[in-house]
């Protein structure tokens, strides 16, 4: 209800002012900001020697960055009533004096709360935003102030374009109604029941400190972390808020809100009669050229890093000059660039041929642009089969250091292109596997198949594994012990039986196969190990012996 009766109070026109300053005390406010010769924090000493008042503009006269980005500080300890221009309060729950805040090691502390709650209070901040004395967190506070709660919002006398006494009545309208509806200063205290952050909806116990913020209602809370503006989520300073539709604001959000603010001068436009471009709202003559000032209202301008720019100025200071002729792109031409080089669209051409290259394939070469048939007519690569160049988006074969196109690496027998199939090379040229196989390849004796792999060879003639085998069995004989005979191989089993002499002793076939040894005595044969005695079985080998009829026998036996 009470946002509704601001909207209200804002839309009438006829309010008188008179009432509002009975209600109210007509308090000054106490801003004390050294920004004159400050240095850029945004583009350091070596381009601007200081800030400088721009003659209207919230910018350095001599960087154009903006006011806030450089070293601006309070001078003094900054009580933040004074610079609210509300009054002093005399309970310590309300007010903390300086000596008590600097004694506590701060630049400011929340009222009402001891040493130990104090920095409790602390400790659910952010470390950097913690504004103890000369930590970022004190940078960090007293660029909120100047932020959060600028001084051409708090009192006509910092308004530059307050223009009539119209315009300085609705300041002062805004002013005393937001001071009297929306704004004011939290207070920290400990929670009395459980429930819940306004902001963040996580669970407050009883007996955690917590942020009210009386405009806001009564029976609502925020963690200390949490009491934020809800534009630029940074933490309300000192506790300062303006409410609207249930919502907290930072001075600064909350007035943008309720007026339209001129991005120029960073001031609440009150005048009935403003520009609007580009999504802001700008007093009638601050619409202008970020560089010369040159006003742009009907007239054509050009954005760059979202500041305006006239038509002059920023063929000046931005456009490019075309690479081809030499002249300034201006905005009425299409920039086409490459690799930070520029040209004008009509001079964006082949070197060679001149054909546009406008939405066409390109190559550079040699700080050159070529179209792609210059290009791979006098720079690409050329094919070792028909010398022609190789085009964009074609298959390049190489092999052994040349290359070929896909149709010129073709078979040394039939022709044909390998493509993506397998070759193998012979002499000079390459054969594919059929012909390789049909003219080169190696065949078995028995079923003179082609031999790829697994192949033996056996007096010089070439086998498959599986068809080398036995004359007689058709056993495999790869890895096992044979013997041959008329140039046939056999396996010792089948040659033992077919053509071994038998050993007179155990009858078994001498073959020969592993080295065997074997004695041959008048058309009789004997394995080495059974040529012995017939009666006492010592080896008769290297020994004289007898005949006893058939056997064998050594000179004791026989004597005996």
């Amino acid at each position: 209800m009470a946002d509704q009766q601001v909207e209200n109070v804002l839309a009438d026109d006829t309010l008188n002012n008179s009432n509002l300053e009975k209600a109210l005390e007509n308090m000054s406010i106490i801003v004390q900001e050294v920004d004159e010769g400050q240095p850029c924090l945004s583009c350091g000493a070596d381009k601007c020697p200081g800030f400088t008042f721009h003659a209207w503009r919230n910018t350095c006269a001599n960087c154009k960055c903006p006011r806030e980005v450089h070293d601006i500080y309070n001078e003094n300890f900054v009580n933040v009533r004074d610079r609210l221009g509300w009054k002093r309060q005399d309970d310590p729950n309300l007010q903390v004096s300086k000596e008590k805040t600097l004694r506590e090691g701060y630049t400011w502390v929340p009222p009402g709360l001891s040493h130990e709650k104090i920095e409790e209070y602390m400790d659910q901040l952010p470390n950097h935003k913690v504004p103890r004395i000369g930590s970022p967190g004190d940078k960090y506070r007293d660029m909120q102030l100047i932020y959060q709660l600028p001084k051409q919002d708090l009192a006509e006398n910092y308004n530059k374009n307050l223009l009539d006494e119209t315009e300085i009545s609705e300041f002062n309208i805004f002013k005393d109604l937001r001071d009297q509806i929306s704004m004011d200063i939290g207070y920290i205290k400990e929670s009395e029941i459980l429930t819940s952050c306004y902001n963040c909806k996580g669970e407050i116990d009883d007996g955690e400190l917590v942020v009210f913020a009386p405009k806001a209602g009564k029976d609502i809370c925020w963690h200390p972390a949490c009491f934020v503006c809800d534009v630029c989520d940074e933490l309300l300073v000192d506790l300062v808020y303006c409410v609207h539709s249930k919502r907290l604001y930072c001075e600064r959000h909350y007035a943008e809100v309720i007026r339209p603010r001129c991005p120029s001068c960073d001031e609440l436009i009150f005048s009935g009669e403003y520009t609007k471009a580009m999504d802001q709202n700008y007093h009638k003559d601050h619409l202008a050229c970020h560089n010369c000032d040159k006003k742009l209202v009907a007239c054509r301008y050009i954005l760059k890093e979202e500041h305006p720019y006239c038509i002059p100025c920023y063929q000046q200071l931005f456009a490019h000059n075309c690479e081809e002729c030499g002249k300034p792109i201006g905005p009425d031409y299409k920039d086409l660039s490459y690799k930070d080089r520029h040209w004008h669209e009509f001079c964006f051409k082949c070197v060679s041929c001149e054909k546009s290259l406008v939405d066409q394939p390109f190559a550079p070469k040699n700080n050159s642009i070529y179209c792609a048939d210059c290009h791979d007519e006098q720079f690409a690569a050329r094919c070792d089969g028909c010398q022609l160049p190789f085009k964009g988006g074609m298959k390049k074969f190489e092999y052994k250091g040349k290359q070929w196109h896909e149709q010129c690496f073709t078979c040394g027998e039939c022709n044909q292109p390998i493509g993506n199939m397998s070759f193998i090379p012979r002499e000079d040229r390459v054969i594919c596997v059929p012909c390789y196989e049909a003219n080169y390849a190696q065949r078995c004796q028995k079923c003179n198949e082609v031999i790829n792999k697994g192949g033996i060879a056996y007096k010089s003639l070439p086998w498959h594994k599986e068809c080398f085998t036995c004359t007689n069995c058709d056993k495999m004989l790869a890895g096992e012990k044979f013997t041959s005979r008329d140039e046939k191989p056999y396996c010792g089993d089948c040659y033992g039986e077919l053509f071994a002499k038998k050993c007179c002793r155990c009858t078994k076939p001498i073959t020969g196969i592993g080295g065997t040894k074997f004695i041959s005595f008048e058309d009789r044969h004997w394995h080495s190990e059974c040529f012995v005695c017939y009666k006492c079985n010592a080896s008769m080998v290297g020994r004289g012996f007898l005949m006893n009829s058939d056997d064998i026998v050594c000179p004791e036996c026989g004597r005996s």
